[in-house]
């Protein structure tokens, strides 16, 4: 008997060793996703063995997969809307701030814009680059569709203080991907994106009211347009514990770090901005429209 359990053992041991590795799912905003989402992927993976995969889909996607669990973490850069139901039970992590930028064609002579400007763009009172200082051509404005993707309702709040004011415009995106790309091939093109993304892409990034969105504008909140970028989260989700462990990671000195890397202000940096975000937005905005 005794040598038959050695024997036994022996078999076993030498069995190959099969194990699951654990795999988390991003959904979400394209934004977040093209800015540092990739990089901070690896360095977890570097860490803890831990694969994350990755897709786009927009900000609403990243918050209302992650409440129907088909989601292990989100990316959004707007905030749950708080009349939706099905976005109720997110739970929302702030952990960085993403400037809007006006982007154009490389080509375009154009170096800044002002907001009252920006403002009678989205109304369709510009239609010609004459009318902002450039040559004689038609303007294509281009959005994102619909009212609650991450650019569109942030530009609404920040522009309106309407997050159903309507935008004019012939030429409407799925997601900012095919927008920015487009922006890189078309002259006449004009848009609004995150300068997250806009880093990595290859057009203008104009100044607004005469200031460059540097990451030490953002930081300080000296450069208008800013918003957080949040990481999503289930409670209840199966792999919610690594889920959480994760965002804990892209909070800390080393995802922090990640996040600075690709000229992007961690949450915690940007301090400041809480105190100032909403007062200095709605004073500017006032003082602005004054002048109309």
């Amino acid at each position: 008997m005794r040598y038959q359990f050695i024997s036994k053992l022996l078999f076993l041991t030498l069995l190959p060793i099969t194990t699951q590795a654990l795999e988390l799912s991003w959904v979400g905003c394209g934004i977040t996703r093209n800015a540092f989402m990739a990089d901070l992927a690896a360095a977890y993976k570097d860490e803890t063995g831990v694969d994350i995969t990755i897709a786009g889909g927009g900000a609403t996607k990243g918050i209302r997969e992650i409440t129907a669990n088909q989601a292990d973490i989100g990316g959004a850069c707007r905030f749950k809307l708080d009349s939706s139901r099905v976005e109720a039970s997110a739970n929302m992590i702030p952990v960085a701030w993403d400037a809007l930028v006006v982007v154009v064609h490389n080509s375009n002579p154009i170096e800044s814009i002002s907001l009252v400007q920006l403002r009678e763009l989205y109304r369709g009172k510009i239609t010609n680059w004459s009318q902002l200082g450039g040559a004689d051509q038609p303007l294509e404005l281009l959005i994102r569709k619909g009212k609650i993707s991450g650019v569109g309702y942030t530009l609404r709040q920040h522009l309106f203080e309407d997050p159903k004011a309507s935008f004019i415009s012939k030429h409407e995106f799925p997601s900012s991907g095919p927008l920015e790309k487009t922006v890189e091939k078309n002259p006449n093109a004009i848009a609004v994106t995150g300068i997250a993304s806009a880093h990595k892409r290859d057009f203008k990034i104009l100044k607004l009211e005469g200031k460059e969105p540097s990451f030490e504008k953002i930081r300080t909140g000296n450069y208008l347009l800013y918003r957080p970028l949040y990481l999503v989260h289930n409670r209840h989700s199966p792999n919610s514990r690594e889920s959480d462990r994760f965002i804990q990671f892209a909070l800390g000195p080393k995802g922090r770090e990640i996040i600075r890397q690709n000229d992007v202000v961690p949450y915690f940096d940007g301090m400041l901005l809480l105190q100032k975000r909403m007062e200095h937005w709605k004073q500017f905005v006032r003082e602005a429209l004054a002048k109309q």
